[in-house]
């Protein structure tokens, strides 16, 4: 007697989650180009108004807290060796460690952001707020130079903050196994924008700090 065809069905096998690192790898590639360009279109304004205002850009420069900006360049670089590391961990399957030094790499950020708000606050407590009278009041080349240095570091600033949204949000994959040892494309391109965000820091810095 032939048995029910229930019993005969074989089970069918779950279908394999296809992941294309290379496209996710590439479609990083391509937005990061174009936040090239967005600060690269910055950078050439800048030129633009440096040649033309040389001595007021000079002038103005000089108001600038080397000392901090020169200690966010170092915050930085540090939290771009950790987010480098933090892959190299990750490979390794060292999650404590991973998930240490990307924790390391937020407080970088948020040493950055607090070393700017600091230095934006001194810039507001003597008036230079942009849009404000005594900016309209300052020679035209100086009112470039601080109207250009707060709109380059405040968009920088909030890529910061992205990025460092970005790291902690990969953070919480790895505590929930979704990026491991064997499936990081997710943590290496937040490594990638992190790596970008330090770029355009190490080009501000001399621009608006050294200034000669």
């Amino acid at each position: 007697m032939a048995e029910p065809a229930a019993e005969m069905s074989p089970q069918v096998a779950a279908p394999a989650i296809h992941k294309d690192y290379h496209a996710s790898k590439m479609g990083m590639w391509l937005f990061l180009f174009t936040e090239i360009l967005l600060f690269g279109g910055l950078f050439l304004l800048y030129a633009s108004y440096r040649a033309k205002f040389p001595q007021a850009f000079h002038a103005a420069g000089q108001s600038l807290d080397v000392f901090i900006g020169g200690l966010n360049t170092v915050v930085l670089i540090t939290s771009s060796l950790t987010v480098a590391l933090s892959i190299t961990a990750l490979r390794r399957g060292s999650l404590a460690l991973c998930q240490s030094l990307l924790a390391f790499t937020v407080a970088c950020a948020g040493a950055f952001m607090v070393n700017k708000v600091i230095e934006w606050s001194a810039k507001f407590h003597h008036g230079l707020v942009p849009g404000s009278e005594h900016m309209a009041g300052l020679p035209h080349g100086e009112s470039v130079f601080y109207g250009l240095y707060f709109a380059m570091t405040g968009l920088h600033g909030v890529h910061v903050v992205i990025g460092a949204s970005v790291i902690l949000w990969v953070m919480l994959l790895i505590k929930q196994g979704k990026v491991t040892a064997g499936d990081y494309v997710v943590l290496e391109n937040a490594g990638l924008y992190w790596h970008i965000v330090d770029l355009v820091w190490i080009y501000l810095f001399p621009l608006f700090y050294l200034i000669s």
